[in-house]
């Protein structure tokens, strides 16, 4: 199972965004296998534009991949994305993981877009047709304008595409759209019912099961003074709507043993790629703590 980091949580200790560069440095120099960004246009904290972070991280990075967790690809007109899209694509050498989800919150971001909520999940779908096509640099009708068609230059391979979220839509997209399924703060039963769906939903596509990734929030340095595991708890439940109860199961934390422990459950089922979000503390000392953890793996 590889494993990777999400950049969008990772402060210095004066309150600054951490630097991607350093970031993704250090990810590749702890043999860790990804770096991953959210993707807002106005947050309620301070966050960079997706595509400029993973620019930035490609410049410095030899081997890791480079991931949106996730895109929102209805925010965009869609020929400006695919070209932010190819062009990492070509300065990464082709490392690019192209995790989309149809987002919606907060909805301020899209009224100051200019862009609908109402219709973001078929903009979605239509936009995933559309994009193997404007990647490849081939002559492409942008969905909703029959008579406007555009080539963009350089041509790429298209990267994997991984669809956010574990509604029935979501894995409805999945299945038909997507290589990967990449559901975010998901229980272990979660991700096993997801699985079922999904390999109904993609043989009645008749297309392959999509692999299966899944985002995790974690804070890894708190048995070390770091943020605790119940303050994180009650974060998502009190401030994002989880329930208690899946927060509390779904929180990734503990000494590198234990995490490494949590990861195998993860990796029995069925998971490929995790993504893990960390919280408070040492964004240096908890991506050591997170490639400890790895080496421990079985």
């Amino acid at each position: 199972m590889k494993i990777g980091v999400a950049h969008s949580t990772l402060y210095e200790e004066d309150g600054s965004i951490a630097s991607p560069a350093a970031v993704a440095d250090r990810v590749e120099e702890l043999d860790l296998d990804s770096m991953w960004v959210s993707d807002h246009l106005a947050w309620e904290t301070p966050i960079l534009e997706s595509s400029l972070v993973l620019a930035a991280a490609s410049s410095v990075t030899r081997r890791i991949e480079l991931g949106f967790a996730v895109l929102q690809l209805a925010l965009r007109p869609l020929a400006w994305a695919a070209k932010q899209v190819a062009t990492l694509q070509a300065l990464s050498g082709g490392r690019v993981i192209l995790g989309v989800g149809v987002g919606g919150h907060p909805e301020a971001e899209w009224e100051a877009a200019g862009m609908s909520l109402a219709d973001r999940g078929r903009r979605t779908d239509d936009a995933l047709r559309a994009l193997p096509s404007l990647l490849a640099g081939t002559p492409t009708l942008l969905p909703g304008t029959p008579d406007t068609s555009v080539t963009l230059q350089p041509g790429v391979a298209t990267p994997p595409v991984w669809v956010g979220g574990d509604s029935k839509a979501a894995l409805r997209r999945a299945a038909r759209l997507g290589d990967g399924w990449l559901p975010a703060a998901i229980t272990l039963d979660g991700i096993r019912a997801g699985q079922a769906t999904l390999r109904e939903l993609s043989q009645e596509a008749g297309r392959p099961m999509p692999a299966v990734s899944v985002s995790v929030f974690a804070t890894l340095d708190a048995h070390l003074g770091g943020m605790s595991r119940e303050a994180l708890v009650g974060m998502m439940s009190d401030e994002w709507g989880f329930p208690r109860e899946a927060a509390d199961q779904v929180v990734l934390s503990g000494t590198p043993t234990e995490v490494a422990e949590r990861l195998d459950e993860h990796a029995e089922s069925g998971v490929e790629h995790i993504i893990v979000t960390p919280f408070g503390g040492s964004w240096r000392r908890q991506c050591d703590l997170l490639a400890e953890a790895k080496s421990l793996l079985s």
